[in-house]
């Protein structure tokens, strides 16, 4: 610790995000199975994580909450994300699990193919012991996933740190994330997002997942279950079709730039990191949200669009996150 955070100089957090931190391991070159791949490239992953940083990237102070293993890789994530930026000082070592791997396949199109190495890993050990109430009420939103809240203590965390930012008026943003092949019992998901969406204030959904989570294929009818729920601003993306999102019974479109796509890994998390930043920059919390415009919030949502595109362009779910600086021609300008 330096000298300025013991003294408590360090800014405020804008974001913490929780849930699972993993190593992706792609391969140097796409359109390779698996077995075809000579050579693999270690990059942080998890899709928290990569909200985390997108976070920074785009000028915010994020911090990741969740655990790793006491192990290399362990190691190479706390590095990684504090090197760009992230505040580790709740990601917790454990010598009880390792950290998980995932190794990503990529076809012609930049489709990917996932193989997991994470049976009893070390993301599903949150715990109670892992919340901080004041950790978590000291930051003006919350993130969080879904794919690391397979065990009870972990799913009972997940909805306290919830529960926490929501009765602290702080945003709350959950991205599910879903990965259906990972549970035994999908029912027990559907009975964890029960618990979660509601204590929510933004929630956005990939249109393959509406389906499971609404019980609808259509986006827009997804929103209005969405917003049944209690989720304040609800918003479902649509790949290169952009997105849309429904505000104050009203839904808008927007569209995503048109790139060539080298690898979809990640491409919710640059959305979600884009329209965060701008919900944090320009709000601060729910009751400001609450005043938003339409105009306001498709603006924010055009930028996420626009960072959810840069991500695409390269291979793997960080390497695209894009630097603030690249980004002053788009950048959204509020409205006086």
């Amino acid at each position: 610790m330096t000298q300025v955070e013991s003294e408590g100089l360090m800014p405020p957090l804008d974001v913490v995000c929780f849930g699972e931190t993993l190593v992706d391991f792609l391969p140097a070159a796409p359109g390779q199975r698996v077995r075809d791949v000579s050579a693999w490239h270690p990059c942080s992953g998890g899709s928290p994580a990569n909200v985390a940083v997108g976070l920074a990237r785009l000028g915010l102070r994020p911090a990741m909450l969740g655990v790793v293993g006491a192990d290399e890789f362990g190691h190479f994530l706390r590095e990684r994300l504090a090197a760009e930026g992230v505040d580790v000082s709740h990601l917790r070592q454990t010598a009880e699990a390792r950290t998980g791997l995932v190794f990503i396949s990529l076809d012609a199109k930049g489709e990917r193919s996932f193989t997991f190495f994470r049976t009893r890993s070390a993301e599903f050990l949150l715990g109670q012991a892992d919340v901080d109430a004041a950790f978590v009420q000291g930051a003006k939103a919350v993130h969080c996933g879904s794919n690391s809240l397979q065990w009870q203590e972990a799913r009972e965390a997940a909805v306290r740190i919830l529960g926490l930012a929501r009765d602290a008026g702080r945003i709350v943003s959950c991205d599910p994330n879903l990965r259906l092949h990972a549970w035994e019992d999908t029912s027990e998901l559907k009975g964890l997002l029960a618990r979660m969406l509601p204590l929510c204030t933004v929630v956005k959904l990939s249109e393959e997942e509406i389906g499971f989570v609404t019980g609808t294929e259509v986006p827009e009818e997804a929103l209005a279950r969405l917003a049944e729920m209690g989720v304040l601003l609800p918003v479902v993306t649509l790949g290169a079709r952009g997105a849309v999102l429904l505000w104050k019974g009203e839904r808008h479109h927007v569209p995503a730039p048109q790139v060539p796509v080298m690898d979809t890994t990640g491409a919710g998390d640059g959305f979600v990191a884009g329209f965060l930043h701008g919900l944090v920059h320009w709000y601060g919390n729910t009751e400001a949200l609450r005043g938003a415009s339409a105009d306001e919030l498709t603006a924010l949502a055009r930028f996420a669009c626009e960072v959810g595109a840069r991500v695409v362009e390269k291979l793997g779910a960080v390497e695209g996150l894009p630097r603030v600086e690249t980004l002053a021609h788009v950048l959204p300008v509020r409205p006086a």
